[in-house]
């Protein structure tokens, strides 16, 4: 009788097994969607050597429709990995360089008077765009930060009384220095919950420094970005997100991610937790790391290596420890190693 129950058990988890894979298997769509993507890494290699994870981050956010705020040193190919990113897609494409005299009305546009007809006429400025990189977000002083508010999270405007929508797809991907601070002002809390990744952008290793160095000499072109050609339509940018959104995720991952978040919280490393904002924006990130890799359904692996991108701008280290020179990255990987992976 037992014999028979654990034959039972076997042959119905090798049914469910079999659900899955064909599940897997009818996801046409999903392997035109990794075959896109893989052309625009193609394109984007044409010119960028290295920084494979800050190209792998910017493709889960766009599947995502998340804005992203890349950090790192000048001269690490943050601003033209954006502009080559835009470039392989079929959209508009709008850059704003942030200074400290920029003003609200120069990013949203403004309201210009129309002598032949006597009236007002909004004049759109350069944030009405599909796909906008913002260079050096941090030069500009808070109340220009806070012009982005309303657009970063509801995808829309609101000009004297009149509220404009945002054209979809619509993605912001701003830039910062970390190490120079003088002229420049720090994002609040609220503006970086607003996005969806914050990546660390570090130094090439030695092997791509070199191929760096041979590029630049072997290219005969002033204008490097000539070679990226555009390989995805609008349409089906809007399509592949809407795919992502169908991807399965299982309960116990759904636990897993609320336990990571609630771990933020109650860590004593911490001075500040995530928010729920959190927990959706990590579903959501596992979900299109999901996608990269081919498959119809996340795994434990997608979590985690979204995690990194998706707290690190959303948790405060503790100022203990912050002068003890913990960092929210090494604190946020003690955290998964914590919690018991769900199988």
């Amino acid at each position: 009788m037992e014999n028979l129950e654990n034959q039972n058990i076997e042959d119905q988890s090798s049914i469910n097994f079999d659900k899955k894979e064909d599940q897997f298997q009818s996801r046409i769509e999903m392997i035109e969607l990794r075959a896109s993507l893989e052309k625009v890494k193609s394109e984007i290699a044409k010119v960028i050597v290295g920084q494979e994870n800050m190209v792998e981050h910017l493709l889960a956010a766009l599947l995502s429709n998340g804005h992203v705020l890349i950090e790192g040193v000048p001269g690490v190919a943050k601003t033209i990995t954006a502009k080559l990113l835009a470039k392989t897609i079929d959209v508009g494409f709008s850059r704003i360089q942030f200074t400290p005299d920029l003003m609200p009305s120069d990013i949203l546009g403004t309201s210009i008077f129309n002598v032949k007809n006597s009236e007002f006429e909004f004049k759109k400025g350069p944030i009405f765009s599909n796909f906008i990189l913002i260079d050096e977000i941090n030069r500009s002083p808070a109340k220009t930060q806070a012009a982005l508010f309303e657009v970063m999270e509801e995808r829309q405007i609101t000009m004297d009384g009149v509220r404009y929508i945002m054209e979809e797809p619509f993605l912001v991907v701003a830039t910062q220095n970390p190490i120079e601070h003088e002229g420049t002002y720090r994002l609040p809390e609220a503006q970086l919950d607003r996005f969806l990744f914050k990546i660390n952008v570090g130094y090439p290793n030695l092997e791509q420094e070199i191929a760096i160095i041979k590029n630049q000499h072997e290219s005969k072109r002033e204008d490097k970005t000539e070679v990226v050609n555009k390989v995805i339509t609008a349409q089906q940018l809007k399509n592949y997100q809407q795919l992502v959104k169908e991807i399965i995720v299982e309960a116990q991952l759904m636990e897993y991610i609320a336990k990571i978040i609630v771990n933020t919280r109650e860590n004593q490393f911490l001075y500040l937790g995530a928010s729920p904002r959190a927990s959706l924006a990590l579903l959501t990130a596992s979900k299109s790391f999901a996608a990269l890799r081919g498959r119809d359904f996340v795994t434990p692996e997608d979590i985690k290596e979204a995690s990194y991108a998706v707290l690190r701008h959303r948790v405060i280290v503790s100022p203990e420890r912050e002068m003890e020179g913990l960092t929210a990255d090494e604190i946020i990987r003690q955290i998964l190693e914590g919690i018991e992976i769900p199988r």
